[in-house]
């Protein structure tokens, strides 16, 4: 397995060596800050630890669930709100401690924490993380992201697997550790974070996805 996975990262640092976006990969480790100037709105990398981390780009499965999501809750929030969401390219630098730039699928924040955003960054944890796994990225969701997440301190989150139609939600608890929260019998999940929003679990996986203004009805928005 060891073996596989070193394959992989060579295989996306190579890719990122050579292709001709005018921005190549630099060499050696860095400081977040120089890791801004070097990143642009069309590079998808993270900096982890002082080190460049290029993504790998993500398949039309992963962008339909992304892409509806986005929609739906941008939608609600139009309506109630309460804060913003912001979706991939969009860099969130969890706390110093943990010396990490992620760059989430989508993040939302609630108004009392929207000072975090920056330009081109978040400088802090937002309320809600949504990751939406790829083969490529499923260890890395599950393993390393899921700890810095709870480490930094995010409320909320989804973890959303398209290749096998799975939805899990995690909340943080009193002792900064995740508990899981499941669907009720309905198969609805309603989020803490943002309140009053609540979704379909067979929503996400249906292709195409279904028409968000019909979503907003069914939660008697309009």
């Amino acid at each position: 397995m060891k073996g596989g996975t070193k394959q992989v990262d060579a295989v996306v640092r190579e890719a990122a060596l050579t292709c001709d976006n005018g921005n190549p990969l630099p060499p050696g480790k860095m400081t977040f800050e120089e890791f801004l100037a070097w990143c642009d709105e069309d590079t998808w990398a993270e900096w982890v630890d002082g080190e460049v981390v290029v993504l790998t780009p993500a398949a039309r499965k992963h962008q339909d669930v992304k892409g509806f999501l986005y929609s739906v809750i941008r939608e609600f929030l139009y309506y109630k709100k309460t804060g913003r969401i912001l979706d991939a390219p969009f860099l969130v630098r969890l706390p110093e401690t943990l010396r990490r730039g992620r760059e989430p699928d989508l993040l939302y924040v609630s108004n009392e924490r929207i000072h975090l955003l920056k330009e081109t960054y978040m400088d802090g944890a937002p309320d809600l993380i949504v990751e939406i796994t790829s083969p490529e990225s499923l260890a890395r969701d599950r393993g390393e992201r899921y700890v810095e997440y709870e480490a930094a301190g995010v409320r909320e989150y989804w973890l959303i697997d398209p290749d096998r139609q799975q939805a899990e939600f995690y909340r943080l608890g009193k002792n900064g550790r995740y508990y899981t929260v499941a669907p009720d019998a309905s198969g609805i999940y309603r989020s803490e974070v943002i309140p009053g929003f609540w979704l379909k679990i067979e929503w996400l996986f249906l292709d195409p996805p279904p028409a968000v203004i019909a979503c907003l009805r069914e939660m008697d928005l309009i």
